[in-house]
């Protein structure tokens, strides 16, 4: 038996564990995997979606091409976040110890040994895909603020009353 056919029949258990272990990593991770309702929860909705699409190209390995529209939202969501870099991608890396575990024993695992190289190669790959695309979305996201300061549009929305912020630059002088 091939490891695609293998994880096809356990597709839905690897996802659900992989989806898991990804919004464990957020502060509210209890509401985000109860909540099953992508309009309720939008963040644990597009993870659960993004995986789900994940998965198959990873099995397919067709390169990190095919991967990057899947990464590209998932780094966006987590770029916004206070994820480390090794923190926003990590869960990626996940799913390789979550496919050995739902193979079952070593001798499976010695069957497949083949396919699931290069399996995690793909994720591997995934993995510094990913890389590069949360530090793309971080440097977004920094020119976005600097041009915010630039123009001042942050006093609008992240400040204070403009007094308020006088007042808190006279205690630091005194």
């Amino acid at each position: 038996m091939k490891l695609a056919q293998v994880l096809n029949s356990k597709g839905d258990k690897i996802i659900d564990k992989w989806v898991t272990f990804t919004l464990k990593t957020y502060q509210s991770s209890g509401f985000f995997i109860k909540e099953r309702d992508a309009f309720a929860n939008p963040v644990g909705g597009q993870v659960r979606s993004i995986l789900t699409q994940l998965l198959p190209l990873l099995l397919e390995g067709r390169g990190k091409d095919s991967y990057r529209l899947p990464l590209q939202h998932l780094m966006r969501i987590r770029a916004v976040q206070d994820f480390t870099p090794s923190q926003a991608i990590a869960p990626l890396n996940a799913v390789k110890h979550i496919v050995r575990e739902s193979l079952g024993g070593a001798q499976r695992v010695r069957e497949l040994e083949s396919e699931l190289y290069d399996f995690e190669f793909a994720v591997d790959l995934a993995v510094l895909s990913a890389f590069d695309l949360y530090t793309e979305c971080r440097h977004q996201l920094h020119e976005i603020r600097v041009a915010e300061l630039k123009t001042g549009t942050s006093i609008l929305t992240d400040s204070p009353c403009p007094s308020k912020k006088l007042q808190a630059v006279e205690k630091i002088s005194k």
